[in-house]
């Protein structure tokens, strides 16, 4: 694997940062932002979080765009990249994608 190493340098750091603050936008959205909007009764706090959802909807797209170069570069089939993109919307998958791409290109 040491001839892929220089080909996905770049691609493989940019998936992975976005991968990880992807995740960590989706696990705040999910189990913060969404919590406190409809579980509790605390306006405040509620309007606080109001930029929760804003990031994370900026940074979806970039990680498709990221998801997408990856895949190609290390060319995948269109079922795993798939994957990769899907993983943005679960808590949690963009992170475990991240670790599988990180264990098969280093």
């Amino acid at each position: 694997m040491d001839a892929n190493k220089p080909l996905m340098g770049g691609t493989l750091i940019r998936f992975r940062v976005m991968a990880i603050f992807s995740g960590a936008m989706m696990l705040l959205l999910c189990f913060v932002e969404i919590p406190v909007k409809h579980l509790l009764n605390n306006p405040d706090l509620a309007s606080n979080l109001t930029w929760i959802p804003v990031v994370h909807g900026f940074t979806y797209p970039l990680y498709v765009i990221a998801a997408i170069q990856f895949s190609v570069k290390a060319r995948f089939s269109l079922a795993k990249m798939l994957g990769f993109i899907l993983a943005g919307t679960l808590p949690l998958a963009s992170l475990i994608a991240e670790r599988h791409a990180v264990a098969r290109f280093r």
